[in-house]
């Protein structure tokens, strides 16, 4: 996928796994290459574990930062509930990189309807032929940390060819966002493959 053409991207996930960090780094490497892009974040309950969902549009100048239903290029989710939430969002033939980690809510541990990941994971297979799915677990093992699962989807994004921006694209925005601290760990993210 191209971003001269324009790419309409949707990250989603819960609270505190780096939705929004992930949209800025997308947003600022386009720019870095001259691409206008508009971004809208929905955060809500964003704090307590809830929703959170950026829409990132890369070389639409006149479009509006929110996409219409069945527009999406490409959704990355962090969480899989949250991925089949916004499935509405992608356009036929779209392509989907999922986090295959759950975050539970808390309403299924206190007697609320069951969290089913077997039922999730399945119905995304069944629905998306383009499915990239990132065992979060593992990655998080492999690169010591947890933190930077944002990091390893955008990567998987790049690799698949749907983002509209390389995984150089994005070192350079991680060294232009993120203390430098910070950039040995999202480079070895950026680069990790299962």
């Amino acid at each position: 996928m191209s971003a001269r053409n324009g790419t309409n991207i949707i990250l989603c996930g819960v609270g505190g796994q780096g939705t929004i960090l992930a949209s800025k780094l997308i947003a600022d490497a386009a720019m870095e290459r001259g691409m206008a892009v508009k971004t809208a974040e929905t955060i809500g309950m964003a704090q307590r574990g809830g929703s959170v969902f950026s829409h990132v549009r890369l070389g639409q100048p006149s479009a509006s930062p929110l996409m219409a239903r069945a527009s999406a290029d490409l959704i990355i989710a962090f969480e899989p509930a949250e991925a089949v939430r916004q499935l509405p969002f992608l356009k036929q033939g779209g392509c989907v990189v999922v986090s295959t980690r759950p975050v539970v809510p808390v309403s299924a541990m206190t007697g609320g309807p069951a969290y089913d990941l077997d039922a999730i994971l399945g119905h995304l297979r069944a629905t998306v032929d383009n499915l990239v799915e990132v065992n979060a677990d593992r990655a998080g093992e492999e690169l010591g940390s947890a933190k930077c699962l944002n990091v390893v989807l955008l990567g998987a994004a790049a690799r698949a060819g749907e983002l509209g921006l390389s995984v150089e694209d994005l070192r350079t925005a991680i060294h232009q966002c993120l203390p430098e601290k910070l950039w040995e760990l999202n480079e070895r993210a950026l680069a990790y493959a299962q």
